[in-house]
């Protein structure tokens, strides 16, 4: 009976979100467009709606869907900035927004403007209708507000593409071109009288070219408004003005100027080049007179660059900053101010990272790389409030929703110009540290029944085993382990599988599927009675046919896995005392893994050396090697989703709080400080926060002050191994 109620509620969800999207779109409307321009890359196009509104319902939610970015003003007012997201949720589907409009309708008429951005090109995290479109669609009691051919939609040819250079070929967006000499200022205020052209249909909501409507899955962009910039500085030539930002963030560049018509302001961030490829750039041709002007495509730097010809008088510079609507709540801190730069640092890395998915970085790429996602995932629960949690679960419905039909999965996606499987990566990203510890920490295992089908067929039909269980080593499409040398990839791919199949099993047991729990604690069975045969040389774990210097991040995994036993520590120790071949991206399974040892003290003299001369460097975001250049790896960018690992672990192992049921229900505080003398840290759960307090007295005993949030209950854990049960409320331990 479990089994059938589990059956029936997994098809009600399935059908739910098209149920939804059904409801949600009233039949009369229409995706449109005009009849000038539907597929052009870079195309900009302005809609017009006069709507007459008799009485206002307390609330009017409209549905809207456009391809690729729209910004949306009702009588005048900026009501979103930046609407939708990256076009993918699977093939042949997108996202549609939902706004309350209510608050902004008045009695009379009312005129509602969308500015709409085409896109019009693949990139690695969205995918090209070829079609520009804007689906609106609100009702309610008796309102009826639906675009279809009665919308006036207009080309803005005021926006242009630049000359080359041009962003490279992982970016979907294009440089922006204004032509203020083309502006049709005011287009979207009301009493306009500018000429409007009409609208052509496309289709209906769900139809091609556009696809499956499926609802976003996360919040609408925060947005700080036009804001001033720390500095404002010439550089010696006098034709650039460098404005600092606050910290390594997300930006739009405003200006207000005086000029003589037709001379070019470029502008562009420090990070234009950051990771080796050209990032996104604007510029701004002047009208006769003073003007101001915003551009709308979304920069990343700590810098925001004006490149401003003679002949233009600035007057005002600004920014705007948006981002994920999350905000960073929890903390860390500790007496060695390295360790608490190193958390400030990883979570303005883990921001940076974050937007319509997770990224691997916001300049290069600005790609949904699970490898990555599954460092950042674990991170969000110690730093962010949990908004900030649904963006991993909006990344594992696309991971599975674009499986292929022999299996596979890959990323980054969504993406038609690179659909490659890195198998480790995806092993990673399916196990325990990806879809389990997103299920585990936030209790929500609602997207489990959709992808458990998805998730055994690709460790059970496209893995294979040999004779004594161990997971055969296979290309893939890219056998990636880390960057940098020594990568013993046979141990890893043992230990990155093991994990896998813990996190399966745990999903197994969770939908009652006790065939499978059986057939997962064999397989794990075995690989565990193996693994010290095949791969234990007496001082180290190798595979017999690696030949390189022994692998530092083998033996973590190892660890961290639970494959090896605690009387191999020693030895590992010793190995990761000389070792250091990882990158940034592995080194976070390598300071676990100290941890998990017991050796927290050189845990931190390992994570302090490693991290050193990134750390030197004057910027707020951590890189994707351990230094820039030629010691950058893969290009090299300043703001690389996995180099945050250290975050989760000072919180996670050196502060000790970890989860015990799902959530933060119940949960551990057993910390281990190592060499540090006190150390505090806030976690946000959906409790409340959760903070703890801790000073050492003496090498061997501790105080702890800690917060335990009403609705769970904390079991405190000190030195000497004795434990106390904590309820809500504040607690002194000792």
């Amino acid at each position: 009976m479990k089994k059938l109620a589990l059956l029936l509620l997994t098809i009600i969800s399935v059908t739910t979100v098209e149920l939804k999207a059904a409801e949600d779109f009233h039949p009369q409307s229409h995706w449109i467009a005009t009849e000038s321009s539907q597929g052009t890359p870079n195309t900009w196009l302005c809609y017009t709606k006069i709507v007459q509104v008799s009485g206002i319902p307390g609330k009017v939610v409209a549905n809207i869907a456009a391809d690729s970015k729209y910004w949306l003003w009702i009588n005048g007012e900026a009501i979103v900035f930046e609407g939708g997201l990256k076009r993918g949720p699977a093939p042949n589907a997108i996202y549609y927004d939902q706004v309350d409009i209510a608050p902004f309708l008045k009695s009379g008429e009312n005129k509602i403007a969308v500015l709409v951005w085409h896109f019009g090109k693949n990139g690695f995290s969205h995918v090209n209708s070829g079609t520009a479109g804007l689906l609106f669609s609100a009702h309610e009691s008796g309102l009826v507000i639906v675009s279809d051919k009665t919308w006036s939609c207009n080309v803005y040819k005021a926006y242009q593409d630049t000359e080359a250079p041009f962003p490279n070929y992982r970016l979907p967006e294009s440089n922006i071109r204004f032509d203020a000499r083309m502006e049709s200022a005011g287009w979207n205020m009301p009493g306009f009288k500018g000429r409007s052209g009409a609208s052509i249909e496309i289709c209906f909501p769900g139809d091609a070219p556009f696809g499956k409507l499926i609802p976003r899955p996360i919040p609408m962009w925060k947005d700080s408004g036009l804001q001033e910039y720390t500095s404002v500085a010439k550089n010696s030539e006098g034709d650039t003005i460098r404005c600092r930002l606050p910290y390594n963030s997300q930006v739009t560049p405003y200006l207000r100027v005086k000029a003589p018509a037709g001379l070019c302001i470029g502008m562009m961030t420090d990070n234009y080049k950051g990771g080796s490829e050209n990032n996104v750039r604007a510029e701004y041709i002047t009208r006769e007179g003073e003007q101001e002007y915003e551009s709308y495509g979304w920069m990343n730097g700590e810098e925001m660059w004006y490149i401003v010809p003679s002949g233009v008088e600035v007057l005002e510079l600004k920014y705007r900053e948006t981002g994920y609507n999350t905000d960073i709540v929890g903390s860390f801190n500790c007496n060695d101010e390295f360790f608490n730069r190193l958390w400030e640092r990883s979570a303005r890395t883990l921001y940076i990272t974050m937007r319509d998915s997770y990224m691997d970085c916001p300049d290069r790429e600005r790609a949904q790389w699970w490898g990555d996602e599954v460092n950042e995932l674990g991170e969000a629960f110690y730093a962010l409030d949990p908004r900030g949690w649904k963006l991993a679960t909006k990344g594992i419905y696309e991971l599975m929703k674009w499986q292929r039909p022999d299996g596979k999965v890959f990323s980054p996606l969504p993406s038609t110009n690179w659909c490659k499987e890195l198998p480790l990566q995806m092993l990673a990203s399916v196990g325990w540290y990806g879809f389990y510890t997103q299920a585990f920490y936030s209790n929500d295992f609602s997207f489990v029944p959709h992808i458990y089908d998805g998730l055994k067929k690709y460790l059970h039909s496209v893995w294979q085993v040999d004779a004594q269980g161990i997971p055969l080593t296979r290309p893939g499409d890219w056998n990636w382990g880390d960057w940098g040398s020594n990568i013993d990839m046979e141990v890893l791919t043992t230990c990155w599988y093991y994990l896998a199949l813990k996190g399966e099993r745990e999903f197994a047991v969770y939908l009652n599927k006790q065939e499978d729990v059986k057939l997962i604690d064999g397989m794990m069975q075995r690989i565990a009675s193996a693994f010290d045969g095949r791969y234990w040389t007496g001082a180290a774990y190798r595979s017999a046919s690696y030949k390189g210097e022994t692998d530092d991040r083998s033996q973590a995994m190892a660890v961290v896995s639970g494959l090896a036993p605690a009387d191999k520590y020693p030895a590992l120790l010793n190995v990761l005392k000389k070792e250091y071949h990882a990158s940034p991206y592995m080194e976070k399974y390598i300071m676990e893994a100290l941890f998990v040892m017991k050796e927290a003290d050189f845990a931190l003299d390992r994570t302090r050396n490693r991290y050193a001369k990134m750390m030197s460097y004057p910027h707020t975001t951590l890189f994707e090697g351990w230094g820039i250049g030629a010691e950058g790896f893969g290009g090299g960018t300043i703001n690389h989703a996995w180099s945050g690992g250290p975050l989760t672990i000072l919180s996670q192992k050196l502060c000790g709080i970890e989860p015990v049921e799902p959530a933060f229900k119940r949960f551990r505080i057993a910390p281990q400080l190592g060499t540090i003398n006190t150390a505090s840290a806030v976690v946000p759960t959906l409790y409340g926060e959760i903070k703890v307090d801790i000073k050492r007295k003496g090498r061997k005993n501790i105080r702890m002050k800690v917060t335990v949030p009403q609705g769970t209950t904390a079991l405190a854990v000190l030195p000497n191994g004795k434990e106390k049960e904590l309820g809500a409320g504040e607690h002194e331990v000792q």
